[in-house]
């Protein structure tokens, strides 16, 4: 569902019209990926999408939350985990790399980044909580079990390593060529892994799971674009 429909939604109005906002939005991309970031304006949309500027605003406070709508905010398609850390790993990877290499979100990511160093943020940080893919990180880690993950360690410190990894093998220049998310995803389990320096009292059943309240595993805190 798109930005301006859940607003509509949390109002407990009518959701406005679905063409109109699809309209938008696949002016925006279209745009974003023949124009550029700089020629994808608000009036830029308008005249491609046919829509009205005012329409626009009604469902849009701001061009930077509609660009993040139309080139950010992707939906995972892995499914529920299944306790296999390795293979649901390796599936919110992909979903995640397809989300931030897309011939859209590389028009837009760079700038949108640069906009936020300015101040010009799009959404608050507590917004992004209910788009954010941490949750669904966290569940493939609560699912895999503390015979698979390290309960010390965090679902953000997990996400912040795999998302780091994506960006900088896609958009920073190196002169080796970018590690598969395959790849990268092995070298997190082995990280992951329980460490034989564990307490006995904190591998019961019980003890991990208090563990895993008190070091955040299963509760991300960190919210923003960053989060997919």
């Amino acid at each position: 569902m798109a930005d301006a429909q859940r607003s509509e939604l949390r109002r407990g109005g009518r959701p406005r019209d679905a063409s109109i906002t699809e309209a938008v939005l696949d002016a925006v991309r279209e745009l974003l990926a023949h124009e550029g970031y700089a020629a994808t304006t608000v009036q830029a949309i308008s005249k491609r999408s046919g829509v009205p500027v005012s329409s626009i605003y009604r469902r849009w406070r701001n061009r930077i939350r509609l660009i993040e709508d139309a080139a950010v905010l992707a939906t995972p398609r892995m499914g529920a985990a299944t306790g296999n850390l390795r293979r649901d790993l390796r599936r919110f990877a992909r979903d995640l790399h397809a989300a931030y290499t897309s011939p859209v979100t590389r028009a837009a990511f760079p700038f949108l980044l640069a906009e936020y160093q300015k101040g010009q943020l799009g959404r608050s940080r507590d917004e992004w909580l209910s788009v954010s893919w941490r949750p669904i990180l966290a569940e493939i880690l609560q699912r895999a079990g503390p015979e698979a993950v390290d309960p010390r360690v965090g679902v953000d410190a997990v996400f912040d390593l795999l998302l780091g990894c994506i960006l900088v093998g896609e958009y920073v220049p190196t002169s080796a060529p970018a590690q598969s998310t395959d790849r990268t995803v092995d070298l997190l389990c082995r990280l992951l892994e329980p460490r034989g320096d564990e307490r006995p009292g904190d591998t019961s059943v019980k003890g991990v799971e208090r563990s895993r309240r008190r070091r955040g595993v299963g509760r991300p805190t960190r919210r923003g674009i960053l989060d997919g």
